[in-house]
C-alpha cells in the first residue's frame, strides 16, 4: 500500500517539474548527430578542399569516402576516394543551429523523411555563420543529415538483448517537423 502511495506522490511531483503539464520525458526528440557530406567524383583537387572545408567546420577529422563497385562509364573502380564526410554528436545541436542559418531557416517537407530524419544541402559555405571566403577553396557546397532519435532508441543497438522499438515511440515525419519549427525553422 505504501508503494502504490510513494508511486502517486512521485507522478504528481513529475507534474508539478512540468508546469503542470505532463510531458513525458521519453518521448523528447534530440539530436543524434549531424553528418557532412562533400561529394567529388573523381577529382582529387575538389577532394582536398573538401576536406580542408570540413577540418573548418567540424572540430573532428574527416574521412575519405571510397567508391564500393566499378562503374566504367564514370570511371570510378573499387578503392577510388570519391568524397568525404565527417560525423559529428558532440554539439550537435549548436552546430545545427549554424547550419540552418545558411538555409535561412527554411527547409521543405520534401528534406523529411517518414522516420524522422532530415537533410539538405548548403550550396555556398560561405553563407555558415563563422566562416569566411578562403581563395583556396573557391566556392563549394555540402550536404547535411540530421538524425533525431528518443531516449529508449538505444536498445534497438545493443550487441546483447537488443529490442525493436515500438511503433508508439518511432519519430514520425510530423514529430521531426515539430521539432524542427521548435528550433525556430519554417517548413514550407
Amino acid at each position: 500500500m505504501t508503494n502504490q502511495i510513494n508511486k502517486e506522490q512521485n507522478i504528481e511531483e513529475v507534474k508539478k517539474q512540468g508546469n503542470g503539464s505532463s510531458q513525458n520525458l521519453m518521448k523528447k526528440i534530440r539530436v543524434t548527430k549531424i553528418t557532412l557530406n562533400i561529394g567529388a567524383g573523381k577529382n582529387e583537387d575538389l577532394l582536398k578542399k573538401g576536406l580542408k572545408l570540413l577540418q573548418k567546420l567540424s572540430p573532428l577529422k574527416p574521412v575519405k569516402t571510397v567508391a564500393k563497385k566499378r562503374i566504367p562509364t564514370w570511371g570510378l573502380r573499387p578503392g577510388l576516394a570519391i568524397g568525404c564526410k565527417v560525423t559529428i554528436r558532440k554539439d550537435a545541436e549548436k552546430l545545427l543551429k549554424r547550419l540552418l542559418v545558411a538555409k535561412e531557416n527554411i527547409l521543405s517537407k520534401k528534406n523529411f523523411d517518414a522516420q524522422g530524419n532530415f537533410s539538405f544541402g548548403i550550396p555556398e559555405y560561405i553563407d555558415i555563420e563563422g566562416l569566411e571566403y578562403d581563395p583556396d577553396l573557391k566556392i563549394m557546397g555540402l550536404e547535411v543529415a540530421v538524425t533525431l532519435e528518443r531516449p529508449g532508441f538505444r536498445n534497438k543497438h545493443k550487441k546483447i538483448k537488443s529490442t525493436k522499438v515500438g511503433d508508439s515511440h518511432k519519430i514520425t515525419k510530423e514529430d521531426a517537423i515539430l521539432f524542427v519549427q521548435e528550433l525556430g525553422v519554417e517548413v514550407q
